[in-house]
């Protein structure tokens, strides 16, 4: 399955659900293999060390489940602009998506418009994955990143 706008729905509909409209939030949704969606949502905590970013949650579910990622999305309220932003993967959700190889789709801002998105591979996003020097310039496979 692919990243398409129901994707991304999903995780602006959690957002909104868990913050109201004018309060900051995020939220993100990850595609399952067989079309299932997963959302989540990062931990508001006053130890800033202690937060997660909004997709671990749904990348948790998904392996817990042992079931694939094939797509992920994450969004956040500007509340200066008063809209929602497309944003990329950080290098740490990067890493976590990594399990499921380099054809996980995931959604970039395009780069005339931060409220639009675009959609790009992980291998894209990540063409240096450092993990290929470990698995004889492949992408490292499931089981080898449980080593």
């Amino acid at each position: 399955m692919k990243l398409d706008q129901t994707l991304v729905d999903a995780a602006v509909e959690l957002m909104d659900r868990r913050w109201p409209t004018g309060e900051p939030g995020g939220a993100a949704a990850v595609r399952l293999a067989d079309g299932g969606i997963l959302t989540s949502v990062g931990l508001d905590n006053m130890n800033g060390s202690v937060a997660l970013c909004q997709e671990t949650g749904a990348f948790i579910q998904a392996y817990t489940q042992d079931r694939t990622v094939t797509a992920s999305v994450c969004v956040c309220r500007d509340l200066e602009r008063g809209r929602i932003l497309i944003l990329p993967p950080c290098g740490v959700c990067q890493e976590r998506l990594a399990l499921w190889g380099p054809s996980v789709e995931v959604a970039v801002p395009r780069e005339d418009d931060p409220t639009r998105w675009e959609v790009r591979t992980l291998a894209e996003v990540n063409p240096y994955y450092w993990g290929r020097q470990f698995a004889e310039g492949q992408w490292p496979s499931q089981a080898q990143h449980s080593e």
